[in-house]
């Protein structure tokens, strides 16, 4: 359904389309309909977006991060800074949710851009066909 004419240049460019929330196709169209609700299809370029699978991989994506970047902090609040537990909890708690909600839903939109970069859970493969790949058909 969608056209042959965009450009698509390495899967980086997708997944970093996919991350902005943008269609992984052409990159203008918004891929969610809500927080993290897939459009049906691209309003731009007409893309399907609805057969994705990207089931827990975002979650999992967004705790490893949110992980990495608490890590330093909770030790830098409890150790170096002498806050007391309960002062770092505070703190540390609701920064953890919004870094993990903030995450969410670009892990989801590179994941799904991976899937369609793929040809994966019925995207058609879209990546231009490469010197090895010409000599395989």
């Amino acid at each position: 359904m969608a056209s042959s004419n965009i450009d698509q240049r390495s899967p980086g460019q997708a997944m970093w389309r996919g991350a902005l929330c943008k269609c992984p196709h052409c990159g203008r169209g918004r891929l969610f309909r809500a927080y993290l609700k897939v459009a049906d299809q691209c309003n731009s370029c007409g893309e399907l977006l609805n057969q994705h699978r990207a089931d827990d991989f975002p979650p999992y994506v967004s705790i490893f991060v949110t992980g990495h970047v608490m890590a330093p902090l909770i030790i830098l609040l409890v150790s170096d800074a002498g806050l007391s537990i309960m002062a770092a909890l505070a703190i540390l708690l609701p920064l953890a949710v919004a870094i993990m909600l903030a995450i969410l839903q670009p892990a989801k939109g590179a994941v799904i851009a991976m899937q369609y970069w793929l040809g994966l859970s019925g995207f058609a493969k879209e990546r231009p066909l490469g010197a090895d790949d010409a000599e395989t058909l």
